[in-house]
């Protein structure tokens, strides 16, 4: 039972740093930090009014935090991939930039330029 344990463990560590490659489908908007912020403060605004309160709070705080965010012209760079096995991927990138049909490398929830 120990073995079975040990080699389970250093297989999924063996696979959890791996590279996968992929290719650049679009660019998209990224406004998850308006989201998170808007979120948090709504959910302590919310708070006030209780957990049900909390929860329409940080739903909708999260919700106009992304649109303010949009509409402040602050999103950031993300970028939907498609991995060799098939599945599509929003990967931020806010330091790079990619075209539609790029090619790249999936490394540890980054996006790398092949070289």
């Amino acid at each position: 039972m120990k073995t079975l344990v040990i080699c389970t463990l250093a297989a999924s560590l063996s696979l959890a740093g791996a590279a996968h490659a992929a290719e650049v489908e679009k660019a998209v908007d990224d406004n998850r930090t308006g989201q998170v912020f808007g979120g948090l403060t709504g959910v302590l605004l919310g708070g006030f009014a209780g957990p049900v309160g909390a929860l329409v709070g940080g739903l909708s705080g999260a919700w106009l935090g992304g649109v303010g965010q949009s509409a402040a012209g602050l999103s950031q760079q993300a970028y939907e991939v498609r991995t060799s096995g098939g599945e599509v991927r929003t990967i931020r990138a806010p330091h790079q930039t990619f075209s539609p049909g790029d090619q790249v490398t999936l490394n540890d929830g980054r996006i790398q330029a092949n070289p």
